[in-house]
């Protein structure tokens, strides 16, 4: 029988159509996944909590590579110009949907550059309180912030951030008057709170769960639009009195665009494979987090409309845009 060579087989590849990676059987060799975030963050967390399953099912190493600064476009950035192979994706959170409007000038496409792969969680944030402060519920805050407008204040983790977005929202809904001091990442922003230099701070629920346990923390409502399950007995903002103030904080997976259909496919699945198992379902609970996924075209939909809606609050609440 004759032999066919490779150079005859990479022909028969190309003439037929078939993408590449789908042809060398991906993945053959180590996956790269950019987070635009420091270690330690929520998003990092996420990233290496699912990726650890992901590369036990897919026989290859998944190394972790955080790529922080200038709320996230470094890691955007790094991933847009990647090769489409499936060798480097990214998890982001839904600061990817903010960017496009908080940032005059970006060296990549938010839309056009990236293929969804899917949300990973949904992550709620937490208004938190120093019990110093003497507040209770958020209509006492609602109410203490309407008596002394301008003196309230709030943390962000920088400006911009999905924890920034999620309190203009609600400054917004509630018609209070608070001004932000954002701070280089949810480390600092939870220490100012607790010491009661700083008021109140929408948190990633991972960092003040432990604090919000021991009584040192107040958690008066989650800014998400169900209630988070690591915190059952927490209302909603809206539940506690102030309607569409409901923020989606997300953590999700992308690759860049022109990525083959079937390598973001098994990216997907993978991931879904992932959330199912018991290792993570109980990693997810300790941190807060709740698995939501979507399939590849949902997920740029979603994407899409949020960058929109994003857009309009920026806009409404007045941001500064970065240069």
């Amino acid at each position: 029988m004759k032999l066919i060579s490779a150079t005859a087989l990479a022909v028969f590849a190309l003439t037929t159509g078939l993408p590449a990676a789908a042809q060398q059987g991906y993945p053959n060799k180590a996956i790269r996944v950019i987070v635009p975030f420091a270690a330690g963050s929520t998003t990092d967390i996420i990233a290496r909590a699912i990726t650890d399953k992901m590369s036990q099912s897919m026989g290859q190493p998944i190394v972790v590579d955080n790529r922080g600064g200038a709320s996230g476009t470094i890691g955007q950035a790094a991933v847009a110009t990647a090769a489409p192979d499936g060798y480097t994706i990214m998890i982001h959170s839904s600061s990817h949907t903010v960017s496009p409007s908080t940032f005059a000038k970006l060296s990549f496409d938010t839309v056009n550059d990236f293929a969804a792969v899917t949300p990973i969680s949904s992550t709620p944030n937490v208004l938190v309180i120093a019990p110093s402060k003497n507040i209770k519920t958020l209509p006492a805050l609602v109410a203490n912030a309407k008596a002394n407008p301008g003196k309230m204040n709030f943390a962000s983790a920088g400006q911009g951030s999905a924890t920034h977005l999620n309190a203009e929202k609600f400054k917004m809904a509630a018609n209070i008057d608070a001004m932000n001091i954002p701070f280089k990442g949810s480390a600092e922003a939870v220490t100012e709170v607790l010491a009661g230099r700083v008021d109140y701070y929408f948190s990633p629920i991972a960092p003040v769960i432990g604090q919000i346990k021991e009584g040192q923390l107040l958690a008066l409502a989650v800014g998400s639009p169900r209630r988070a399950s690591a915190l059952p007995d927490v209302p909603t903002t809206a539940e506690a009195g102030v309607p569409g103030s409901e923020f989606n904080f997300w953590i999700g997976m992308m690759a860049p665009a022109k990525t083959p259909r079937d390598v973001v496919n098994r990216l997907h699945d993978e991931v879904v494979k992932a959330l199912a198992t018991p290792e993570v379902k109980e990693r997810f609970l300790k941190l807060g987090a709740d698995a939501w996924t979507l399939k590849p075209e949902q997920f740029d939909a979603y994407i899409k409309d949020e960058i929109k809606s994003n857009a309009a609050l920026v806009k409404a609440a007045g941001l500064q845009i970065t240069n």
